[in-house]
């Protein structure tokens, strides 16, 4: 794919490679700008689940810690 686009830019090696650089950076641009935004709501990175209530998460911490300051006493 990146062949073809090179193959039907215009212009020499340098023309080109700021023709491909600039579509790099359109392409940049309207992910950031439209695909992105849209996409943000049907991606779960706002379902957190996390609320301190879990499964000894905090007891293994804890322990952790504790074993920690011992062994260096």
């Amino acid at each position: 794919m990146y062949g073809w686009i090179w193959r039907h830019l215009p212009g020499n090696a340098w023309l080109r490679a700021v023709l491909s650089l600039m579509l790099v950076l359109m392409v940049v641009y309207v992910l950031f700008q439209y695909v992105f935004p849209w996409a943000e709501p049907l991606l779960p990175f706002n379902d957190v689940t996390v609320d301190g209530a879990g499964a000894g998460a905090g007891d293994a911490a804890t322990t952790g810690r504790a074993a920690a300051e011992g062994a260096v006493r």
